[in-house]
């Protein structure tokens, strides 16, 4: 198993995020040069190219730190929400007194969420 700081995705990021660092701080610089010589809106962007390089970083540990899904817990997921839908269709058939405009609505979207599980995962 490899690293999660030395995968093919991980290096990617890794030089993205000396690019992206590199950047902010040359345009950061730039700024500050405009702000000295008398354009005083440079002040504020010689503060927000930091800013950015700072969700830069950001950024790059939250991708490096994202948990892929297990296929585990993707059935346990999709288990869960069939258990749901049953127990809602179980209280829509004992609730005699439901509005026939709200169960037609309630129909439709059973419907809806069908077709698009069906089109999601190709069931």
């Amino acid at each position: 198993m490899k690293s999660k700081w030395l995968s093919a995705k991980a290096l990617m990021l890794h030089l993205a995020l000396i690019a992206w660092l590199a950047m902010s701080a040359t345009a950061a610089w730039w700024q500050v040069g405009r702000a000295v010589q008398g354009n005083s809106l440079s002040f504020l962007y010689s503060i927000e190219w930091p800013v950015f390089g700072v969700l830069g970083v950001l950024g790059w540990y939250a991708l490096l730190n994202i948990d892929r899904v297990s296929e585990d817990d993707e059935l346990e997921r999709r288990a869960y929400e069939e258990k749901m839908r049953a127990e809602a269709r179980q209280a829509r058939q004992r609730d005699a007194d439901e509005d026939p405009e709200l169960a037609a609505y309630n129909d439709h979207l059973e419907q809806l969420a069908e077709r698009s599980k069906k089109k999601l995962w190709g069931h």
